[in-house]
């Protein structure tokens, strides 16, 4: 399973990197406005400084919601760096958009997955990655994790290269249920990733070896 870390927050990217796990970066238009991210250029400047600290798959997202409009912002973003994937939402144009991108070689993200019919859609256009967002189908008391398991089986089922992102994580079991199933990739925030070290025996056990090593070791 590959790791992505959903944020614009560069500190947050460094250690999720540092760690040594993470395969990647998402974001969208709200995380850039959470760091004040602001004005065309200083976006790409920041998904520049972005790509510069991870080896690879940083998620871009288009902002235009026609054909042509998401084709001249894609082409734009991927230009920035090779490690930049396009994000494009589940709209009848962005389907569209995802078929030429395709074409070009321009890898993509489908955002804003909430139904297998729609992943359906995604792959067969195409898309690199397909991101249905679990946690947001947790809110209004829909199973988000029964979504990446139908996607799954549909893709098994006919062979699609188009890899499952689940997004919207909310939490660590989020992440290990998506684990189980068999999801390519998760999204999530820094939280969630360093919340996968914590256990009270980890902490009780590293407590007594350290106890032990002293009383020997005066």
């Amino acid at each position: 399973m590959k790791f992505f870390i959903d944020t614009a927050n560069l500190d947050e990217i460094r250690e999720a990197y540092d760690m040594g796990v993470l395969d990647g970066v998402t974001t969208n238009p709200s995380l850039m406005a959470k760091e004040g991210i602001t004005g065309e250029e200083n976006i790409k400047a920041h998904y520049k400084a972005i790509c510069d600290i991870v080896d690879n798959n940083v998620s871009a997202e288009v902002i235009s919601t026609d054909y042509e409009g998401m084709l001249k912002e894609g082409r734009e973003l991927a230009k920035i760096d090779d490690k930049i994937v396009v994000k494009v939402p589940m709209i009848k144009e962005g389907v569209k958009a995802i078929k030429q991108f395709s074409a070009e070689g321009i890898r993509t993200n489908c955002t804003l997955v909430f139904s297998s019919g729609q992943a359906l859609l995604a792959a067969k256009a195409g898309a690199s990655y397909v991101s249905p967002f679990i946690g947001r189908l947790d809110d209004i008391s829909t199973d988000g994790l029964t979504l990446i398991e139908d996607i799954i089986r549909i893709y098994d089922n006919y062979g699609y290269e188009t890899e499952v992102l689940a997004a919207s994580v909310r939490h660590t079991m989020h992440l290990i249920e998506c684990a189980n199933m068999g999801a390519d990739v998760v999204t999530c925030p820094l939280k969630v990733i360093t919340g996968l070290l914590k256990h009270p025996l980890t902490d009780s056990g590293l407590a007594q070896f350290l106890a032990d090593h002293k009383k020997g070791n005066k």
